[in-house]
């Protein structure tokens, strides 16, 4: 039986509950299946720059300070973020406080007044956050990669945007994006922790009239091919890396045996490229290995900060890694080692309030499914040595790989043959 109850009001939004008795806090938080994947050419950036106005005051608050001294006033903690495929909207706080978190929350979402002077004032905060992006090689890193992988569609362009967009946002281009996107049939309330017993009497009072109304479906992500290597020159000490492969979207029947061949191939200080690329030959300082799925789209890849003068090694002894778990079994000890680890980074996640809902939001969000953590467990139980050979034999061969790398390099093409075996 699921630790979650899912109740959806009259007009689809769906209500989420996690009670943990042990716990002295709660977490409220708004999700919508809705970000920057949802963007025009023209809108690129509104997702996440809607998601910073959200926060400039209400008819109610009118100004960012009274809505922060509101939260500051009973010891909580508020933010947001944005994905491609979902943004998120949250306060943490002691449980008495709740119904405060609650009404901030959403007044903030249905009374924001984007006014026209905060809009122009906020842009030059988005500039400069963007300018910090391309600015910090380790984030920048995985943009570039995903644009070698999608190309010029939603899911190749970057969330924050792109400047000329940025600074051309105008009042009437927020509400375009929101009056379309933020609808009750693609939002959930999430709340965890000690919840309370009247959620859904709220939850009815605060949202229930909302209006509800059909949205239609973003633009499926369509195959893109057009070169192996993608090369962002900057003057630097380090050269970043992402080497990987397309995977599978997030529903594949295959995904924890994906999220296990990931595993072993990264995830933590013991795994085979931690252990071969910092430990054996001192390449990186960082490196890692991961899967990360969309709802019809994936890549399993590593990332790398490397030495400079030795990239061509770096980059040879990932590719040859992931060549290597393609081609042999994975031994059963290892296979074992790598589920422990995935399970205990799961329970711990659902250990506080905030990680709960945040697993149970994006599983009902981004699948439409009713979370229980114990589908995961048994999923990752479930995998076989035979499942992860397969898998990786199925993704992983020299054509498909893809590698993106910022450093002081301009010729992509010098890097090509590192791909072959």
């Amino acid at each position: 039986m699921s630790v979650f109850g899912r109740e959806t009001l009259d007009n689809g939004l769906r209500v989420l509950q996690a009670d943990l008795p042990y716990a002295q806090s709660v977490t409220v938080m708004l999700m919508l299946a809705a970000g920057s994947r949802y963007e025009t050419p023209e809108t690129n950036g509104i997702a996440h720059f809607a998601e910073h106005m959200f926060f400039k005051g209400t008819e109610r608050r009118p100004s960012a300070r009274q809505i922060a001294g509101e939260i500051d006033a009973i010891g909580g903690e508020f933010n947001a973020f944005t994905g491609k495929e979902y943004t998120a909207y949250y306060v943490r706080c002691a449980a008495e406080h709740r119904d405060v978190a609650l009404d901030v929350l959403v007044d903030m979402l249905r009374n924001s007044r984007f006014v026209e002077e905060e809009i122009e004032r906020e842009k030059g905060v988005i500039v400069e956050e963007m300018n910090m992006y391309f600015d910090t090689p380790r984030d920048y890193i995985g943009g570039l990669y995903e644009q070698l992988l999608y190309g010029d569609q939603p899911l190749g362009w970057d969330i924050i945007g792109r400047k000329e967009t940025v600074r051309g946002a105008t009042r009437e281009a927020f509400f375009g994006y929101l009056d379309r996107w933020y609808k009750p049939a693609r939002m959930v309330l999430g709340v965890a922790g000690q919840t309370g017993d009247d959620v859904l009497e709220r939850a009815q009072e605060l949202l229930g009239d909302l209006p509800a109304a059909e949205t239609g479906e973003p633009m499926p992500v369509q195959p893109y091919r057009n070169g192996r290597v993608s090369v962002f020159t900057k003057p630097s000490d380090q050269a970043h890396v992402s080497l990987g492969v397309h995977s599978y979207p997030l529903d594949h029947p295959d995904r924890y045996a994906l999220q296990l061949l990931a595993t072993v191939l990264g995830g933590g200080m013991s795994s085979r490229l931690f252990s071969e690329v910092r430990e054996r030959r001192g390449l990186a300082y960082y490196v890692y290995g991961l899967n990360h799925s969309y709802t019809d789209a994936g890549s399993l890849y590593a990332q790398a900060g490397v030495d400079i003068g030795r990239i061509d090694e770096a980059i040879g002894t990932i590719a040859a890694e992931l060549r290597k778990i393609a081609a042999e079994p994975v031994p059963a000890e290892e296979l074992e080692k790598a589920r422990s680890f995935s399970r205990g980074r799961f329970v711990l996640q659902l250990e506080s309030p905030q990680g709960l809902i945040l697993f149970g939001l994006r599983r009902e969000v981004l699948e439409a499914r009713l979370p229980d953590p114990q589908e995961i467990l048994d999923g990752l139980a479930a995998v076989t040595a035979e499942d992860v050979s397969r898998v990786a034999g199925e993704l992983i061969a020299d054509d498909r790989l893809r590698l993106a790398v910022i450093g002081p390099f301009d010729d992509a093409a010098r890097f090509e043959p590192l791909l072959d075996g």
